[in-house]
C-alpha cells in the first residue's frame, strides 16, 4: 500500500506511534532510505500502510506497528507463579498485571522460587519463537551455589549433562563471585526444558541455593524492582525481533 493510496495509515505517523521519533524526524529517515515496508525500502513520503500487517523496519530493525499487541518485562518475585491463573489460588503473575486489559501470556517460566525476568505479551508468533531451543534466544542467569567451584565445573557444562530426559549443555558459563561458602555463577542456555539450570547444577555438585534469570536475549532486567512491570522499550523490541528471527 503506497503512494496515492485513500487506506491506510501514513508511514511516518505509524513510525512516530511505535517511538522512533517525531513526525519530522520519520519523515527524514524515510527520505534517507532507512526505512523498509515489507522488505522493499520506501522513500515517498505520502506512503501509507495498514499497520495490522505490515512489517516496517527502520535501519534493519522491525518496529511495532499493531497498537493493540503488548510487550512486557516483569521481575518476578520469588513465590509468584508463572501462570495467569491457579485453582489453588496462589500468587501468580496474572496478579502483577491485574490493572491491565489485555490478555496477555507469559513466555517461558520460572518457578515458584526462582525470581527474574519474565516476558508477558499477546503477540503468539513471538512468543513461540522466543520459547523455542530451534531458534537458539538464549536466557541468562544467576545462580548462588556452594563453594567453592572446580575448575572443571564449566568444561563439564558447555560439553554438556546427560540428565533424565536427555543430554543438554549450556552456551556459557562463567564465576561471577566467590566468596566462603557461597559462590554466584552466571550459566546462559537456550534450553527451557523445566528446571533445567537447577538439575544441572545439582548434577554437577552445586545445588542451587537462589535462582535469578538476568535476561531473555537482548532484554536485561537489570535494576527493575522486584514485581514490577514496564513496557519494552523501541530498542529492546527491536532487539527482540532480531534475536527471533522476526525481521520481515
Amino acid at each position: 500500500m503506497t503512494g496515492a493510496d485513500a487506506e491506510g495509515v501514513r508511514l511516518q505517523k505509524v513510525m512516530a506511534a511505535a517511538g522512533v521519533g517525531s513526525r519530522r524526524a520519520c519523515e527524514v529517515l524515510i527520505a534517507a532510505g532507512r526505512v523498509a515496508v515489507d522488505g522493499r525500502t520506501v522513500t515517498e513520503l505520502g506512503t501509507r500502510v495498514d499497520p495490522a500487517v505490515a512489517v516496517v523496519t527502520v535501519d534493519g530493525n522491525r518496529i511495532k506497528t499493531r497498537a493493540d499487541l503488548v510487550y512486557l518485562a516483569l521481575n518476578k518475585p520469588r513465590g509468584v507463579l508463572s501462570a495467569m491463573s491457579d485453582s489453588r489460588g496462589r500468587p501468580t503473575v496474572a496478579d502483577l498485571v491485574a490493572d491491565r486489559p489485555d490478555r496477555l501470556f507469559h513466555v517461558g517460566r520460572l518457578d515458584a522460587d526462582s525470581e527474574g525476568l519474565l516476558l508477558l505479551t499477546n503477540d503468539g508468533e513471538l512468543a513461540h519463537r522466543l520459547m523455542h531451543p530451534a531458534f537458539g534466544v538464549a536466557k541468562t542467569y544467576l545462580a548462588t551455589v556452594p563453594a567453592p567451584v572446580r575448575r572443571d565445573v564449566g568444561r563439564s557444562l558447555r560439553e554438556g549433562i546427560e540428565l533424565d530426559d536427555g543430554r543438554v549443555r549450556v552456551d556459557r558459563f562463567r564465576v561471577v563471585q566467590a566468596s566462603g561458602e557461597r559462590a554466584i555463577v552466571e550459566v546462559v542456555l537456550h534450553e527451557g526444558r523445566k528446571h533445567v539450570v537447577r538439575r544441572m547444577l545439582a548434577a554437577v555438585g552445586h545445588p542451587v541455593e537462589r535462582l535469578v534469570r538476568t535476561a531473555i536475549g537482548p532484554v536485561r532486567l537489570g535494576g527493575q524492582r522486584a514485581g514490577s512491570v514496564r513496557e519494552l522499550t523501541p530498542a529492546e523490541l527491536a532487539a527482540l525481533f532480531r534475536a527471533a528471527g522476526e525481521v520481515g
